[in-house]
């Protein structure tokens, strides 16, 4: 997995919110259940970078972003919202990011694919 395969082997990944992709994250375990968690609940989601900007060297990068995420769901729902994330890195490896999305939306969407058989939205986030 991409994503995994880029964090530092100490890193911090917190996503705002305390529903089912919520949470705090600091093993390679941990994230790899995440974002199995992320496809089987937002299923062909798409996103779509609007900025990013970078600050820093490369033993300390600062990244911030601005992106739209969409996709359709269960039940002929569409999910769409903007996540803004920021991330550091020390030597091209994530050593921390901090997700932010519009929770009132995201959580509308998790019950969407819940009211349609799915019980994982509803799950406990992954922390550790």
């Amino acid at each position: 997995m991409a994503m995994v395969d880029g964090l530092a082997p100490s890193f911090e990944y917190r996503f705002h919110g305390d529903h089912a992709l919520g949470g705090r994250r600091t093993t390679r375990e941990s994230m790899i259940r995440w974002w199995k968690r992320i496809l089987d609940l937002l299923p062909g989601a798409r996103f779509d970078i609007h900025d990013i900007l970078v600050s820093g060297g490369p033993w300390r990068t600062r990244i911030a972003v601005r992106a739209s995420i969409s996709g359709d769901l269960p039940g002929n729902v569409r999910y769409e919202n903007t996540v803004f994330q920021f991330m550091t890195l020390a030597w091209g490896k994530v050593i921390s990011v901090e997700t932010v999305e519009d929770l009132q939306v995201l959580e509308r969407a998790l019950a969407a694919v819940a009211e349609n058989g799915n019980p994982e939205p509803l799950a406990a986030p992954i922390n550790d």
